[in-house]
């Protein structure tokens, strides 16, 4: 084997098929005619779904001359209404970014040197079967596991699961939403789901719970928000730092960090002994409410007030200004909510008080989300296992988890019980970002037999890979058809616009063809997407060629709300509102959340928050032409009184180093008196260290790096990540 420098990593694409015989290519492989060439001077309007972020908006993409020209929203889908954020305009970004892999690539020397050569998809997917297969023999198909992230990852998924794997993950569950689901599901016996049901349109107050509307950029919910504030609705904002939202707040509380389940427990409190929670609702579909109330009874106003640093008489106004709407008010569920290991318990707390609400099922509060089902192709059936997952396998680890928890495949792989995990698949996740404490993400590496990834960029993650597989974006293949819930039930087509630039090849195809190689080819019965949707399509009763074209199909509406009709019902264990919960008190937990107070920041040292950019999805836009001259770098943001004494300046950089001697890249200084003294923030997912993301190269620091360390929930296996504490350090 030979080495390949980094710079001749970069020339490969000059080995790679022109353009015309690219399209060409691509159209006989997809079987669609999208893709074609299309002659100059024309335009084409082509619809799919985006992918820059998990929203998922509906869109139409424009190739003019049989180039990608714009990409814009598809005024018949719910979730965008024609507009997109600045994330999927920027779309047209990824299919340009000229540091994308290009051919599949395997290690050459050390894992972890970033040393590859370039090989063919045959000798690639050879090499990853003759390793599966190996461990197979020797551990059993277990011990293979899947780390994913996306919609592109379905196909990955259903190949691995024929095989053998059944220990899979997305870090969206561990490290994002899991918590608020759990929370929700042992309240109401549903958990929230994406896009959250939050009747924004039609609310009269709504409170943020560090939720950053107008940063996070999650897009109908804001442009419902845009709208609330056009119609002067309040906003009451519960955030250290002076969030976008909080800028549009009739109240703004900047509690302290870690103390969110003293307030909400408070409010809830002042809800029962003013009277002003809804008694109809909590009659007619609560359960518990008396052992509830008494819980709760000590967390009064007052000592929220000292334990959140902010002033009862806020505390006071704020609660009556929600309750005085009710039932059309929301207490807003959050989505990365996994702060501080507790995480499920602040959220069920959350849901107890939109209970108090009595906004389930009601319009202008959590409508029940309505969906679309289609008539599914005939799959095989998976293999039977013996071995349990690895989230479950040491009993009762994580009773509540109802989806894989990374953290623990983490965990097993390095100490290899119950069983050795011998290969991992990560697809379009950098885990070194993700996951906390990367130490221990290369601790469990180098206990790995084979490494795959099938990525689009050269993460973190992918330089520690033995073998990389190229994927194409969004804008460049066939996936599944999304069927989504909300307002309305809908599908959503997701289909090829251009030919990929490079040797990419889309998920579905490297899934079919690793499956060849493994012997299971069955698995996936069908020559191409096109014959698999088409086939789920007319099943359904639904035209193929009209779903091409328009790229939606919205179902009937039918009662999303009390007002329109809807019979409530709860699938719990009662069939109510658990206001006490026997399943938490019978597996050792506290039936109603009680607040533990976190550590406070060691002297000279602050407590790290996080946060989204609108301009980036998380770590994989930062070399994106489009969306890189928005925020080429983060910030930290220092109260200006702190920056003061500290003798720093606005815009000046410097490092951060945390409690366990972890130091960051250099970061610039935000001075501004939006944020607590006591409290630092940054954007997630700058700081990369992958040499091959040259624009992005060491460009501002790691939130993720700094995450050293973390508690995990013991309900369903959520890990912190605000539970680190940073000193500034100036540059020499």
């Amino acid at each position: 084997m030979t080495q390949l420098s980094r710079r001749r990593f970069l020339a490969i694409s000059t080995a790679t098929l022109g353009a015309t015989g690219v399209a060409t290519q691509w159209a006989t492989l997809t079987g669609s005619a999208n893709a074609a060439q299309v002659a100059a001077g024309t335009v084409k309007e082509i619809p799919t779904f985006c992918e820059m972020c998990f929203w998922r908006c509906g869109g139409i993409a424009h190739v003019r001359d049989g180039k990608l020209w714009k990409f814009e929203g598809n005024p018949k889908d719910p979730q965008s209404n024609g507009r997109l954020c600045p994330r999927g305009t920027g779309a047209v970004g990824a299919h340009y970014d000229p540091y994308r892999l290009r051919q599949p690539l395997m290690r050459v020397g050390e894992r972890g040197k970033e040393q590859w050569k370039a090989v063919s998809w045959d000798e690639a997917l050879g090499f990853v079967a003759e390793k599966m297969n190996k461990i197979k023999a020797e551990h059993g198909p277990e011990s293979v596991a899947l780390f994913n992230h996306g919609f592109g990852q379905r196909f990955f998924q259903h190949v691995l699961k024929s095989w053998g794997v059944i220990n899979y993950a997305g870090s969206s569950y561990a490290q994002c939403r899991g918590a608020r689901d759990v929370g929700f599901l042992l309240t109401y016996g549903a958990g929230v789901g994406s896009p959250e049901p939050t009747d924004i349109k039609n609310t009269d107050c709504l409170v943020l719970i560090g939720s950053h509307l107008g940063e996070n950029m999650h897009n109908s919910q804001v442009q419902e928000f845009a709208q609330a504030v056009e119609r002067k609705v309040p906003v009451i904002v519960v955030d250290p730092r002076y969030s976008v939202a909080a800028s549009k707040a009739k109240y703004w509380l900047p509690v302290k960090a870690g103390t969110d389940i003293a307030l909400l427990l408070a409010w809830c409190n002042l809800l029962v002994t003013e009277g002003r929670y809804d008694k109809a609702f909590v009659e007619k579909h609560g359960l518990g409410f008396d052992k509830f109330a008494a819980e709760i009874k000590g967390y009064t106003v007052e000592w929220a007030a000292e334990q959140c640093d902010v002033p009862a008489q806020l505390i006071r106004a704020a609660a009556r200004e929600f309750a005085s709407h009710a039932p059309r008010a929301i207490v807003h569920p959050g989505r990365r909510v996994n702060w501080y290991g507790d995480d499920t318990q602040r959220s069920r707390a959350i849901a107890l008080l939109n209970a108090l609400l009595g906004n389930y099922g009601r319009q202008g509060g959590m409508f029940v989300s309505q969906g679309m089902k289609l008539a599914p192709y005939p799959l095989p059936k998976y293999p039977e296992h013996t071995k349990p997952r690895l989230d479950s396998a040491e009993g009762d680890r994580y009773p509540f988890a109802d989806e894989g928890v990374t953290t623990a495949i983490r965990d097993a792989t390095i100490s290899g019980q119950p069983y050795p995990v011998k290969g991992w698949f990560v697809y379009s996740a950098n885990l070194m970002q993700a996951l906390p404490n990367e130490a221990e993400t290369i601790k469990a590496i180098q206990q790995l037999d084979l490494l795959v990834v099938c990525d689009t960029m050269p993460s973190e993650m992918a330089g520690w890979a033995d073998v990389i597989l190229p994927d194409t974006i969004f804008l460049e293949r066939h996936d599944e058809v999304l069927t989504g819930f909300g307002r309305n039930g809908w599908a959503a087509l997701r289909q090829p616009v251009v030919a990929p630039p490079h040797d990419q090849k889309p998920a579905w195809w490297i899934a079919k063809q690793l499956a060849e190689k493994l012997g299971i080819g069955a698995c996936m019965p069908f020559k191409d997407m096109e014959e698999y949707l088409s086939y789920r399509l007319e099943k359904s009763g639904h035209s193929w060629e009209t779903f091409k074209k328009e790229g939606i199909i919205v179902a009937p509406h039918k009662p999303i709300t009390v007002e329109e009709g809807l019979e409530l019902e709860f699938a719990t264990p009662s069939g109510k509102v658990e206001f006490w919960s026997d399943q938490l008190a019978a597996k050792g937990f506290d039936p109603v959340p009680k607040y533990t107070k976190h550590p406070e920041a060691p002297a000279g040292l602050f407590r790290l928050i996080t946060g989204r950019a609108p301009g980036h999805t998380f770590s994989r836009t930062q070399t994106n032409p489009l969306l890189h001259d928005l925020m080429p770098e983060n910030e930290v943001w220092v109260n200006t009184a702190t920056a003061v004494k500290l003798g720093l300046k606005n815009r000046e950089y410097v490092t951060l180093k945390n409690q366990d001697g972890v130091v960051s890249n250099r970061i610039r200084v935000k001075a501004t008196q939006r944020i607590r003294e006591d409290t630092v923030y940054m954007v997630y997912g700058f700081g990369h260290t992958n040499k091959m993301l040259k624009t992005a190269y060491l460009k501002g620091a790691s939130a993720g790096g700094l995450n050293t360390h973390y508690k995990t929930d013991p309900i369903m296996g959520a890990t912190s990540i605000h539970t680190n504490f940073v000193s500034l350090i100036k540059e020499a």
